[in-house]
């Protein structure tokens, strides 16, 4: 993943960027799902911090923080596509 040691360098946040982006619209896509116990505003509600969450991270230049960010939100992911609320 890395060409920079610590921070990371443009080359390293565009080999990031389409995995980052897929991982946005399929945590959106599986709030929409009917598995979750959530009334359409609370859905709206966990859109709207998804959506703040990745602005935050897309701020980030550290490696180890970028690599912990796409960690946990794969986890995220996989605990919605259960059924169950991260």
């Amino acid at each position: 993943m890395a060409k920079g040691l610590i921070w990371a360098t443009t080359e390293d946040l565009a080999r990031n960027r389409a995995m980052v982006l897929s991982l946005y619209r399929q945590i959106l896509r599986s709030l929409n799902s009917p598995e979750l116990p959530l009334t359409h505003a609370a859905r709206l509600t966990k859109k709207a911090e998804v959506r703040s969450i990745f602005l935050f991270g897309a701020e980030e230049r550290s490696l180890h923080n970028i690599a912990d960010l796409i960690d946990a939100a794969n986890y995220s992911l996989s605990i919605l596509k259960q059924g169950r609320l991260p």
